[in-house]
């Protein structure tokens, strides 16, 4: 778990099981609303021999990850961890933030009070709903409803007209969907087993999904004074050195997009372990790798650029003569790195 070519390796197959090339995560329907934007649910399916074996694959990944302190970013939402703890979900909490879209839908439709309000709102959709004439194409007030993946599922064999008689009888059938989608029964204990060949899933009980998450993937969020803490520097280089100081100042001032391409830089990945034994043990307790950073002398000053042993998590640091320099060097390093394990 600590040479930059292995952690690099968990950076590319997260971002490929987040990515259309693979069965395996869908984007939540929230984040078409401009809600959790980024955050992932397994893709409900049919699942065959094929995505019996990814689903494996991706329980061992997330032990390995937890066995390896290399944090693992793949960014599922509560469902999914909860799940995979093996508890029940909290349906109308975990609907409201998977997919705020039918959230809201069935909100609107449990509002009306009467026949009348709810026949005045679906003729304004959908004019020829009552009447003996074809309904309106994409008319949403049949039983039937997409899916998380955006398949139109019957709901009712020929998906028959929403009447106010048989409304409530809709809104159970699309609660029924989603909460067969976000249990994912098919899929999780395929999940499990992965997971549980490589750490024993008993303990991992006492955890709750938060937990889970965290000690999975990692912070999003990158802390500078807990890497600032577990930094150390190499012979001829101190705390105190102007350039030093320099760097720690453009750091601070650096946005949380930047500071995970630092980072990534720095060790080949955008997310590190939020936790180290030396925090409970004392400076003298062995550190979780990557930690600790190492900052090294580099020859030349302003004309050279900022070097990195992503192996080592250690940066190689020219002693620019200003913080202007500094930055301009780091950002420059982030920003126009090529691939760092082609040399």
């Amino acid at each position: 778990g600590t040479s930059g070519s292995f952690r690099y390796f968990i950076w590319l197959v997260a971002q490929e099981l987040q990515s259309p090339s693979l069965p395996v995560l869908i984007e939540c329907p929230s984040a078409s609303a401009g809600e959790n934007k980024g955050k992932y649910l397994l893709t409900p399916k049919n699942i065959d021999y094929h995505d019996e074996a990814l689903l494996l694959f991706f329980g061992n990944l997330l032990g390995v990850a937890m066995r390896s302190d290399v944090p693992f970013a793949v960014d599922c939402l509560r469902p999914f961890w909860t799940r995979v703890l093996g508890e029940k979900i909290e349906f109308d909490v975990d609907l409201r933030h998977s997919d705020i879209i039918t959230h809201n839908f069935l909100k609107g439709l449990k509002s009306f009070t009467s026949e009348s309000e709810f026949k005045e709102q679906v003729l304004k959709i959908c004019p020829t709903h009552f009447s003996n004439e074809e309904c309106c194409p994409g008319c949403p007030y049949k039983f039937s409803y997409a899916s998380l993946d955006g398949r139109d599922v019957e709901l009712r064999a020929g998906s028959p007209l929403i009447t106010w008689a048989n409304l409530s009888q809709f809104i159970d059938c699309v609660k029924d969907l989603r909460r067969e989608e976000l249990s994912a029964k098919n899929m999780i204990p395929l999940i499990q087993c992965g997971l549980g060949a490589v750490v024993p899933l008993e303990p991992l009980r006492l955890m709750g999904p938060e937990d889970l998450q965290l000690r999975v993937c990692g912070q999003q969020e990158i802390d500078i004074g807990f890497i600032k803490l577990h930094t150390i520097y190499q012979v001829g280089i101190s705390q105190s050195d102007k350039h030093i100081e320099y760097f720690w100042n453009v750091l601070e001032g650096l946005s949380q997009e930047d500071l995970r391409k630092l980072i990534k830089f720095a060790c080949n990945q955008e997310r590190i372990p939020f936790s180290c034994p030396c925090q409970e043990n004392g400076p003298e307790a062995s550190h979780v790798p990557p930690y600790p950073m190492k900052i090294a002398p580099a020859e030349g000053r302003d004309d050279r650029l900022i070097r990195s042993e992503t192996c080592m998590f250690m940066i190689k640091l020219p002693q620019y003569s200003s913080e202007a320099v500094m930055k301009e060097r780091i950002l420059q390093a982030i920003n126009c790195r090529d691939d760092p394990l082609s040399g």
